[in-house]
């Protein structure tokens, strides 16, 4: 619109004419906002026009402005009628959508429940509860010197290594995602008395991809024992029991020589169960061990007075063959098809 708009009843009129058809064409809400900038803002024809009854001689501004006021107010008019008129049909569709046919057939609600890796870890915890042992916790952010130098891990052991372990930033403050819930056999070492019994259950961070048989974030059960007299056969006693709770009777356990930074000596120890998918075979399970004694001066224990032994396994792990899983992301995938092949435990 230039600076200079000839204010005459047609001219007026056409503005008008053109404003109400805008309106009435106008069939959403958001429509009619977009009508109502374009015919009634600053840049449109009447406001123009409004603009321009400065310049009118003084005998033509009062007819002008009457003519130009008139036809504003009757476009107003026609916004709000609109206005009122969308906003009642949004209301009516809105209650159409959310209506509920009472005549129809109820949909039955899903039924849901914990994790199965919940559940079997509170199922491992309580076959200890029930032997007398505590039930440890411990904080997932944890200080590298609880993590690995108190477990009698060496400085350049390939563990401490950040394609191995999530430190967090700065990694001068030497924190870590733990990696193993061993940290909170060494808190409970310090904070209770002698004998200890404890059971750590929980969940533990490494640097792994996510596929079948592998994830960043799984959990873990570990245990300590510390007393005067214990031995590789409570050991074995410990773990047989386990065993035998998790999978029947049938169960056995055998131990294997291997390493490990915090016991010595130390066992890898496999599970043999006739119903394991592809026939009665020994499985991988965990390691074990009796209790290192620079563990035990860590924690401030004599060695030569107190013994202990320690173990740890996958509770994933624990649940792929205890239930004949077969891939390790359909425990992380959130899916509920899952989690109902095993009962959905409340």
């Amino acid at each position: 619109m230039s600076d200079s708009v000839s204010i005459t009843e047609e001219t007026v009129a056409a503005a008008l004419s053109t404003a109400l058809a805008a309106v009435a064409g106008a069939e959403t809400v958001d429509a009619l906002r977009a009508v109502r900038s374009e015919h009634q803002g600053e840049k449109s024809a009447l406001s123009a026009f409004h603009a321009s009854l400065k310049d009118l001689p003084n005998d033509q501004k009062a007819a002008a402005g009457k003519l130009v006021g008139g036809a504003k107010a009757e476009l107003s008019a026609a916004l709000d009628a609109k206005q009122a008129e969308l906003d009642v049909a949004e209301e009516q569709a809105r209650l159409a959508d959310e209506a509920i046919d009472v005549t129809a057939l109820p949909r039955l609600r899903q039924e849901s429940g914990r994790h199965p890796l919940t559940v079997l870890m509170e199922q491992m915890s309580d076959v200890f509860v029930s032997m007398g042992w505590e039930v440890a916790e411990g904080p997932e952010l944890e200080h590298e010197w609880f993590n690995f130098d108190a477990l009698n891990f060496d400085a350049d052991h390939p563990a401490r290594a950040l394609q191995d372990t999530f430190f967090v930033d700065p990694v001068e403050k030497h924190l870590l995602l733990r990696t193993h819930t061993s940290p909170v056999q060494i808190r409970s070492l310090l904070n209770r008395d002698l004998p200890v019994y404890v059971v750590a259950p929980g969940r533990v961070y490494r640097t792994d991809e996510l596929d079948a048989t592998h994830t960043p974030v799984f959990h873990q059960i570990e245990g300590i024992a510390i007393d005067k007299g214990l031995t590789m056969a409570h050991l074995r006693g410990t773990l047989d029991h386990l065993a035998k709770s998790m999978f029947g009777e049938d169960a056995k356990v055998r131990l294997r020589p291997n390493y490990f930074p915090f016991t010595e000596p130390s066992a890898e120890m496999d599970i043999w169960h006739p119903t394991f998918r592809g026939g009665a075979r020994w499985i991988e399970w965990g390691g074990c061990g009796m209790v290192h004694s620079n563990l035990l001066r860590s924690a401030g224990i004599d060695p030569d007075e107190y013994q202990g032994f320690a173990f740890g396994m996958g509770i994933e792990r624990t649940l792929m063959f205890r239930n004949n899983v077969s891939d390790m992301r359909d425990m992380v995938e959130g899916d509920i098809r899952f989690s109902q092949g095993f009962g959905m435990v409340v």
